[in-house]
């Protein structure tokens, strides 16, 4: 049976052809289903009216009676506006608007009495309004559909140039309830309903674009938010529960002799107890005879590199290969540096694979990997290539995870066809709880929540443009005291259309402040050419260079332990994670270390709450939280690639986060019971999700 809320938009009165495509490029809306969730984002009371007399403020959205006195028009060609004076019995006041000129001087009449809805402004020392909403008194009292809220709704300009206003999809989402609301199939089962005390889903959908009081519209948002982070729990915990059953994983049973040789004479520095925790953590999945699929998340210099070389190190022991892949290459020489530095005196072969491979080392390397004289290899996405063969691949480490599309980090499951290899996903990035448990939801997740010991807290500050001086004679002390510095542009060239400081200009003040021979800058931007790029960082990591003059390609990965100062230009430019990721480049080694944001002096209240975060804190779960409530989950690095089923109308993981702890366990337990969804208490549930997830390819079992 076809289902009526599946109709094209174009067929519900009041929308025809025009307005169901700008709907449906405007606002992803082409269904009777899509309309009908496209929530308000907030709620006006209509019973309340004001008098012009109370205008005190530009604040607050007002709800006027009157009437319009005359109309005319304003200026010249494109600078034309029309303007309405509109009285009351206390007053008089400008209506003013610049769009949709000619439709509304035929429109408006001077007679009749009006209900206007507009938020005030000052122009020239008196109130007026831009482009209020106006609709007559007697058409919008003859309206049958009693509320005492009025909605509003997401729009966009193009809408509104269309005369698709808020209150334009008010009227629509009356319609289309008028049409639908006897066919509203519930979503839950009655059960769940009852046992929850929710309300219908008829009842919530009505309460949301309708609401009679703020009681039940609070009960209806529950409803819907509680149904949406619901079903995208019980996907992920459904797959966990299923990967755990069904997927076999190798099982490393033993702590060998490689493993205690490097514990016992290679380990830079003893380990912390959120290191060994860890580690314990993996111990047992990789002994369980399951596949291990879990994220590793760790501050900036938490140690993340420690623990997956140790787990590399069970693999071996064990007769197993690894593989690490990166996102740039600067990282995958990194980790390659770095490993062979940690592995020197173990028998241990370690291989790097990127890019810029010479095609007869490949072949090579492929050869090596086949007969399994390579133990671990390192590199980029070249690792998925089809010519990238193991004999025995038994773990996988996906560094910085957000970086690959999941469809690449699925080829590596491919590598080894007896069992998927065990998988570790590292972020530095710290994810706050509720998007791990939404993006990440059926992973087993570890945290390291503690530095090595030794380390010091990087010293944060931030300086208007006009402290350049000051900046550039404490970079000089840093420098006389044998300290290297980082300082990061937004952009390689001028913009014409971003007022933000550039790679280029900055190379010239940079030097013209710090003159050769007695200094030495190096450049490092994504144009360079691989070749130049490793130049570059070989000659800051040896200390031949005072200065690294960046671009954010040295966000991820690169550790130079002499570099103590990062400066960050147009910091008010960058997002609070990016932020965090920069200045997490220095403080790698014993001495102080410090970031300094530079800043114009216009901010915006967004950036200054960036900037503010972190210079007060260098805690990343902290700034990762306050990231989150800033931008909120869609602009989350990786959310696209997360293996959720269906996008969230309603709910937001910023503010929500109680409804999605409740959600998760309501899902739990029903898995606990009933790990298929087979009894007929759950049926609905399956066919829901099944319903949900057929639109979308499900990778969340991919890591």
């Amino acid at each position: 049976m076809t289902d009526l809320l599946d109709s094209d938009i174009k067929f519900l009165a009041g929308v025809g052809p025009k307005r169901a495509e700008l709907l449906t490029k405007e606002l992803n809306i082409s269904t009777f289903k899509d309309l009908l969730y496209h929530f308000p984002f907030k709620y006006t009371d209509r019973t309340k009216f004001y008098s012009i007399s109370d205008i005190i403020s530009q604040d607050v959205y007002l709800q006027l009676r009157g009437r319009i006195q005359d109309i005319e028009l304003v200026g010249i060609r494109q600078k034309q506006r029309l303007v309405a004076h509109f009285v009351d019995d206390t007053g008089s006041i400008e209506l003013v608007w610049f769009k949709g000129i000619k439709w509304l001087r035929q429109s408006l009449k001077i007679g009749p009495e009006y209900i206007l809805y507009g938020k005030p402004a000052v122009y020239g020392g008196k109130y007026n309004i831009p482009h209020p909403e106006m609709e007559e008194a007697e058409k919008a009292e003859n309206i049958k559909y009693p509320f005492a809220y009025q909605a509003s709704y997401p729009t966009t300009e193009r809408l509104k140039n269309g005369f698709i206003t808020s209150r334009t999809i008010h009227k629509l989402e009356y319609s289309l309830l008028q049409k639908v609301h006897g066919q509203i199939r519930e979503t839950l089962p009655a059960w769940l309903i009852k046992n929850l005390g929710l309300p219908s889903l008829k009842e919530s959908l009505l309460a949301i674009h309708f609401p009679e009081n703020q009681d039940i519209l609070k009960k209806a948002r529950y409803r819907l938010k509680f149904e949406e982070l619901f079903y995208i729990q019980l996907n992920l915990l459904k797959l966990k529960h299923w990967r755990k059953a069904r997927v076999k994983g190798f099982i490393f049973k033993k702590i060998g002799n490689t493993f205690n040789t490097f514990y016992s004479h290679n380990l830079p520095f003893e380990l912390t107890k959120a290191q060994k925790r860890v580690i314990k953590e993996i111990r047992r999945d990789t002994g369980s005879g399951i596949q291990m699929n879990r994220l590793l998340q760790g501050d900036v210099g938490s140690g993340k590199t420690l623990v997956a070389l140790l787990t590399i190190l069970i693999a071996h022991d064990n007769g197993y290969q690894s593989a690490i892949m990166a996102p740039t290459e600067i990282l995958a020489q990194q980790h390659f540096q770095t490993f062979s530095k940690m592995l020197d005196g173990i028998p241990i072969k370690v291989s790097l694979l990127t890019g810029s491979t010479k095609k007869s080392e490949r072949e090579k390397l492929h050869e090596s990997l086949r007969s399994e004289e390579v133990h671990i290899l390192i590199g980029t996405h070249a690792l998925i290539e089809d010519t990238v063969n193991f004999a025995n691949l038994g773990l996988v480490i996906i560094d910085e995870q957000h970086r690959f599309g999941v469809a690449q980090r699925a080829r590596l499951w491919e590598k080894n066809p007896e069992h998927p290899p065990h998988v570790l996903v590292m972020t530095a990035t710290p994810i706050p709880r509720t998007l791990a448990m939404t993006l990440y939801g059926d992973l087993d997740v570890s945290v390291i929540d503690e530095l090595p010991p030794g380390r010091k807290a990087i010293q944060t500050a931030h300086y208007y443009d006009n402290k350049r001086l000051k900046l550039f004679s404490f970079l000089r002390k840093q420098i006389a005291n044998g300290r290297q510095i980082y300082i990061v542009y937004p952009l390689i060239k001028e913009s014409e259309t971003l007022d933000y400081k550039d790679l280029e200009d900055g190379h010239d003040s940079i030097t013209r402040a710090f003159p050769p021979p007695q200094y030495a800058v190096s450049v490092l931007h994504g144009r360079m050419k691989a070749e130049e790029k490793n130049k570059a960082m070989a000659l800051f990591v040896k200390g031949i260079t005072h200065i690294m003059i960046a671009t954010t390609v040295i966000e991820v990965g690169v550790d130079v332990p002499n570099a103590s100062v990062m400066v960050i230009e147009s910091s008010e430019r960058f997002g609070l994670s990016q932020l965090h990721q920069l200045r997490g480049r220095v403080g790698r080694g014993a001495e102080q270390s410090y970031c300094i944001l530079m800043s114009g002096v216009k901010l915006s209240k967004e950036g200054k709450t960036r900037i503010e975060t972190i210079v007060r804190t260098n805690d990343g779960f902290e700034i990762a939280e306050v990231d989150l409530k800033l931008r909120g989950p869609g602009d989350i690095e990786g959310t696209q690639q997360s293996g959720i089923p269906f996008d969230m109308k309603i709910a937001n993981l910023a503010r929500d986060q109680q409804i999605l702890e409740h959600a998760r366990r309501t899902a739990d337990e029903i898995l606990e019971k009933d790990p298929m969804l087979e009894t007929d208490d759950n049926l609905l549930l399956k066919r829901q999700l099944q319903k949900l997830t057929t639109s979308r390819t499900d990778w969340s079992s991919i890591s």
